[in-house]
């Protein structure tokens, strides 16, 4: 069961971090690789902590504007 529950939580992480990549020309954030990698893998924290970030990162997701 817990690994059922590691799989999924992997899973959703992974959809997170592509669909970010994907959307990431829509957010205020600088375009360089390095920096685009660091926001992709550390998501979850900087979802849960910071606005600013959220912000983007709905963009990111949705294309909208905020």
């Amino acid at each position: 069961m817990s690994e059922l529950i590691a799989i999924i939580v992997l899973g959703i992480y992974l959809v997170g971090i592509w669909k970010f990549m994907s959307g990431y020309n829509r957010t205020n954030f600088n375009r360089q690789l390095p920096t685009k990698l660091m926001l992709a893998l550390l998501w979850p924290v900087l979802l849960a902590v910071n606005t600013s970030y959220r912000q983007n990162f709905t963009k990111a997701l949705k294309g909208r504007d905020y």
